[in-house]
């Protein structure tokens, strides 16, 4: 049965189409992932709306991102060799008449397109087209034709200015960061009004299993004049050797030098559960409160589901306080603003199939049923052998003690008034 929530919603913004997939399919991390997610939530009814109806969901191509776009964060010499289809696919003798062999190699190595981010034939139209999905939807955010919009094949977020890093080769993330913080204009005029409208405020919110390194550092706090717009929290896990190493990927301290009270993390230790996400949903809540945005972006890799091949922690999809759904349910029903939901990790296919899915109709206001059947369709042996949409938590241990979390707690204390300070609010308003 349809929420009385959906009621009176605009229709939810889903970018997909045929070319999209079939580039996204074929990133070497998660090869036909695109496939299998567009699949599923396609199969369970999530994308039906007739054209003279104006239904709760309503679909878009993605135009793909020129080369201004992507230079509104990347540098020139790396968008020259990305987007050239002669450096999309490893070679044994030099096929562009331009670069010798030894020279490709050293500018794959310069560029990051090597070991887990391997050149492959595609290249550039994957680059083009989900970084142009990702601002497709932040067009229908920004245009008040949505007020929720979807990229499942977006949220990279360890590509860097000029290096390719952890299955990313492109910054969408953070190219919806630069534009959702820009004055918002109507595309077909540049009225007074608009020129007056305030800066938006934008809420990054990243829940994949590995650290936000390269949204988190994008932006600085340090030297914008007046109340900071941007804040970035990143939900990880950090430990030695455990990808990706940053400083900025521990607990934040405000007695360190270059704290940045809006560029922030809460590290979390093997094991985290429903239980775990529940005890520190209050800081999360806290901080958005704090800066009251007007886009809410969430990266919703599924990396930190049981199952995964991470095999890091414990979330799982249902069940209660804490699960991902319920997280997401709180956003999406609860949180004021505009939300982009992105994708991100997620190393088993079907499971992030399953949450997407399940994360696409909380948006439509109309929740799956957990324990439904996977409907008949192209993809179905690979949900065995529970055959149902839900992604149950396994038996890992959550080695996320109480006392560790009252120390998470303690310190987001002290970060806490120094965000409504900066932000120039009291701190029980």
């Amino acid at each position: 049965m349809a929420s009385t929530k959906s009621e009176n919603r605009k229709p939810v913004a889903y970018v997909v189409s045929t070319e999209l997939i079939k580039f996204a399919s074929l990133l070497p991390s998660n090869k036909k992932r695109s496939l299998v997610v567009h699949g599923l939530i396609k199969a369970l009814g999530l994308l039906d709306t007739t054209p003279t109806s104006k239904g709760p969901i309503q679909t878009y191509t993605p135009r793909k991102a020129t080369r201004q776009d992507l230079a509104m964060y990347h540098s020139q010499a790396y968008l020259d060799f990305i987007l050239d289809p002669a450096n999309s696919a490893e070679r044994d003798i030099d096929q562009s008449g331009v670069h010798s062999n030894e020279e490709y190699e050293r500018m794959k190595a310069e560029y990051g397109l090597e070991d887990d981010c391997p050149p492959f034939v595609g290249l550039p139209e994957y680059v083009q087209l989900v970084a142009g999905a990702t601002l497709t939807a932040v067009d229908a955010l920004r245009y008040d034709i949505s007020d929720v919009a979807i990229n499942w094949d977006g949220g990279r977020h360890h590509a860097s200015r000029a290096r390719a890093a952890g299955f990313c080769y492109v910054a969408d993330c953070v190219l919806a960061i630069l534009v959702l913080k820009s004055i918002p204009r109507s595309p077909l005029s540049e009225s007074q009004e608009d020129m007056n409208k305030p800066l938006p405020r934008v809420f990054y919110l990243d829940l994949d299993l590995h650290f936000s390194d390269v949204v988190s550092s994008a932006f600085t706090s340090f030297t914008a004049p007046g109340a900071p717009r941007l804040m970035t929290l990143s939900i990880h896990h950090t430990s030695p050797g455990f990808f990706p190493a940053s400083p900025r990927a521990g607990l934040p301290d405000p007695s360190a030098p270059r704290f940045d009270p809006f560029s922030l993390s809460i590290p979390l230790r093997e094991g985290a559960s429903n239980k775990t996400y529940a005890a520190i949903w209050g800081i999360i809540e806290e901080l958005k409160n704090a800066m009251e945005p007007d886009y809410i972006i969430v990266q919703c890799g599924t990396d930190a589901l049981a199952g995964d091949p991470c095999a890091t922690f414990n979330w799982s999809l249902g069940g209660g306080e804490g699960s991902l759904g319920w997280c997401i349910s709180r956003i999406l029903d609860e949180w004021k603003g505009k939300k982009l939901l992105l994708g991100g990790g997620g190393y088993n296919s079907p499971n992030a199939a399953r949450a997407w899915a399940y994360i696409t109709s909380i948006a439509l206001g109309q929740p799956l049923d957990l324990e439904a059947d996977i409907p008949d369709h192209p993809g179905f042996p690979l949900y065995a052998p529970s055959f149902t949409v839900d992604v149950p938590p396994g038996n890992m241990r959550d080695h996320n003690t109480p006392e560790y979390l009252d120390n998470l707690r303690t310190r987001f204390s002290e970060v806490i008034p120094i965000v409504h300070q900066r932000m120039g609010r009291d701190n029980d308003t």
